[in-house]
């Protein structure tokens, strides 16, 4: 039976009697069985529990506590009921937003892609009417309608990517993060249809090759997942602010929407600010001072 599948490959072969009536037969000893009865079952009840638990679970099942040890928040890590962004463009030059934008893509290991049909990105500029379409008007100051607005992960209340991922790839955190596992994102896209914000990309390619500095601290993608801003999600659990915020100098203010003594709420009541599409009903969660 060995030799259908090449010489170097054994089948499952166990022994067997000849049966009356039946012709010469060879029977196989059982010192030469390849796999017996016992390692056979070994094998499959070791695959079964793989299959049920997955890697982590399997890992759990041996070492219980330490994958949760690992994965458990730093005693500096920053914690909020509601993380949300507010931004004042009006503190922002030129140079200054190119920085932030550098800076994120930078750390994040976001890959410089010429071709506007492939980029990828996790924040970027765009003009009032595009950040914010149906609310501009011909007697708006031209002054904001020349503006350049930071766009990203809205990071939203009601998420539709999140219910539309048919492998919950995207999730929810109960701080409010939508976050992105790219093992677990087979590159349906169904979240980026489902965006009404444009904040996701695709890696139509490899493009691993092409990151100059790359980040070791933050992994890489590869080919065919999905990908998006994520508050930083990586920096907070050390203690750290999310780095365009960092490297805003001010411009930027991160914080817990439910802390009314926070920076960010005070900032909100001195100044008038608004959201993207708030009309969709996601309830994006970056404010905008206009």
């Amino acid at each position: 039976m060995s030799s259908v599948y090449g010489t170097n490959t054994r089948l499952l072969e166990l022994p067997f009697t000849k049966a009356k009536g039946m012709g010469t037969m060879k029977t196989v000893d059982e010192k030469t069985v390849t796999m017996n009865r016992r390692k056979f079952l070994e094998i499959t009840g070791v695959s079964t529990i793989v299959g049920l638990l997955g890697g982590w679970g399997l890992v759990e099942l041996f070492a219980p506590g330490e994958l949760d040890a690992s994965y458990l928040p730093k005693k500096e890590a920053l914690v909020a009921q509601r993380w949300a962004m507010l931004i004042d463009m009006k503190k922002f030059t030129d140079q200054s937003a190119e920085q932030c934008i550098r800076t994120c893509h930078r750390i994040h290991n976001v890959p410089d892609i010429s071709n506007p049909k492939r980029e990828i990105k996790w924040i970027w500029l765009e003009h009032f009417a595009n950040a914010f379409p149906g609310e501009e008007h011909e007697h708006m100051p031209e002054s904001i309608e020349e503006e350049r607005f930071f766009v990203m992960c809205n990071h939203c209340d009601n998420p539709p990517c999140v219910r539309v991922c048919p492998t919950k790839a995207t999730w929810q955190r109960k701080d409010g993060i939508i976050m992105m596992d790219q093992h677990r994102c087979i590159g349906c896209r169904y979240c980026m249809a489902a965006c009404p914000f444009g904040a996701r990309s695709f890696n139509w390619g490899d493009y691993r090759s092409s990151i100059k500095n790359r980040n070791p601290e933050y992994p890489t993608r590869e080919k065919g997942v999905v990908e998006k801003c994520n508050f930083c999600a990586e920096r907070l659990a050390k203690g750290l602010i999310p780095a365009c915020v960092e490297e805003s100098k001010g411009a930027m203010i991160f914080g817990d929407l439910m802390d009314e003594q926070s920076e960010l709420r005070k900032s909100m009541r001195e100044h008038y600010t608004i959201r993207r599409k708030p009309y969709l009903g996601t309830n994006p969660q970056v404010y905008y001072v206009i």
